[in-house]
């Protein structure tokens, strides 16, 4: 191999990994359109309409938390099963989730934490390690992720 054919080799690997990142970000921001559009929807809104007002001033994950999402467990379950960025849509939980759904997961539990007035994306991280199984291997994953965003100081 020459040197021109090194470089022709080289230039066409790096434009060919930046139309897979392209394709990575063209599907993030199909996800950013459409995230939970189920909300709205029939099986959704009025109990989403009626429980975010009282969410917002509970402590993520506390008990009264908890039975506030029992109550209106039909209008969970429906967003679960119709949306591939939470665990709970496939039968094997994150084990079954892609890396375009984590990314959108972990922007989704950002965003929730930024909702109520104890959270934080560290909270919700810790909170569903336990919950979903997250290993030590993705839970550094995200945590560092959050870093990298600049959601997490040092």
């Amino acid at each position: 191999m020459t040197r021109d054919d090194v470089i022709r080799s080289t230039a066409t690997h790096i434009r060919r990994v930046g139309e897979l990142v392209t394709d990575c970000t063209a599907n993030l921001n199909k996800r950013a359109v459409v995230h939970d559009a189920s909300k709205w929807s029939e099986e959704e809104w009025p109990a989403f309409e009626k429980a975010t007002p009282k969410l917002a001033d509970l402590e993520y994950g506390s008990e009264e938390y908890k039975q506030s999402l029992q109550d209106i467990r039909p209008a969970i379950d429906h967003r679960q099963q119709n949306n591939t960025h939470h665990p709970e849509f496939y039968p094997n939980g994150i084990e079954g989730m892609t890396l375009l759904d984590l990314v959108e997961m972990i922007c989704d539990w950002k965003a929730a934490g930024e909702r109520h007035t104890t959270g934080s994306i560290v909270k919700s991280l810790e909170h569903n390690r336990d919950r979903f199984g997250i290993s030590d291997q993705l839970y550094a994953i995200l945590m560092n992720t959050a870093k990298e965003l600049g959601w997490v100081s040092e």
